[in-house]
């Protein structure tokens, strides 16, 4: 199973959220208690009458990352992207020992400098080739 480029260009879309949420084998009160939102949040984002926010976005993808090990790729991002040592000794991946989840950490300094936000964050992870390889996966998941 896998998800499309398009997914990993916007936010996580309604289907892909219900698909997801699926693959985990989770029903809808299950899920907002896992992402620590009320029914009525689970409901509209599935609905697709609320924008899936950033937090419960990154909170989906970490779910997915530890049931799923083929979404974890094989080396460590620093490895991966060949970094060279000041970049990587001055990153948190590193720091945290977290190359694998390199996506889901915040200040890591990914293109060369670290972003503030998850959501400007997330649309450099969806085209690196960290994530995006090992969430293939999931292309299904939009369709």
């Amino acid at each position: 199973m896998a998800i499309s480029e398009n997914v990993w260009r916007d936010t996580v879309n309604r289907n892909t959220f219900v698909s997801l949420r699926k693959k985990l084998g989770k029903t809808q009160a299950q899920m907002a208690q896992l992402l620590g939102v009320s029914i009525k949040a689970v409901h509209s984002y599935e609905q697709g009458w609320r924008t899936i926010p950033a937090h419960v976005e990154r909170q989906l993808f970490f779910l997915i990352s530890r049931v799923f090990e083929e979404v974890n790729p094989e080396k460590q991002c620093w490895v991966i992207k060949k970094c060279p040592k000041d970049r990587k000794y001055n990153c948190p991946a590193w720091e945290f020992k977290a190359g694998k989840l390199c996506w889901f950490i915040n200040g890591t300094i990914c293109a060369g400098h670290a972003y503030k936000t998850w959501k400007e964050k997330i649309q450099i992870c969806r085209v690196c080739e960290v994530m995006s390889a090992g969430f293939d996966f999931v292309e299904e998941a939009s369709e």
